[in-house]
């Protein structure tokens, strides 16, 4: 098992005091790329590779698919923005976890690591992510 758990990015952390990610919604182009589980991947985690993507099938190609964001907002002390799900249709694919990255940003850097817990698999039909409730106890980038 290469995939560890899930981790908001330390280079994230820092990228977000030199404003290389705008969350708006028509602000940064952020994608999620599915990786199968030779991937390493953790919190040191700074950039998008192609090494162990998953291969290209129905409507996933190399790099991934764009998210739409969620725009960015808080709710006592916590700020939070999440992205509406994702499905690739038409796809066989088995996959042990996602990149979130940002695709507008040089270097396409590194927003979160997801770890699916095992093999997810489609077999010629939807491959779908469902992120969890956009609030301050569940949106997929909460920093409190």
């Amino acid at each position: 098992m290469a995939f560890t758990g899930n981790y908001m990015c330390t280079s994230f952390k820092s990228e977000l005091m030199t404003a290389t990610h705008n969350f708006t919604n028509g602000g940064n182009t952020f994608k999620l790329a599915l990786y199968d589980n030779s991937a390493t991947f953790n919190a040191a985690t700074t950039a998008y590779t192609a090494t162990d993507e998953v291969g290209d099938s129905g409507s996933y190609a190399a790099g991934g698919g764009a998210l739409t964001n969620v725009t960015p907002t808080s709710s006592g002390t916590t700020a939070f923005t999440d992205f509406n799900d994702i499905t690739f249709t038409s796809a066989t694919i088995t996959a042990r976890g996602a990149l979130i990255y940002n695709d507008t940003a040089a270097g396409d850097p590194t927003v979160v690591v997801l770890d699916f817990g095992s093999d997810k698999t489609s077999t010629s039909g939807d491959f779908q992510i469902v992120f969890p409730t956009a609030d301050a106890s569940n949106a997929i980038i909460r920093i409190a």
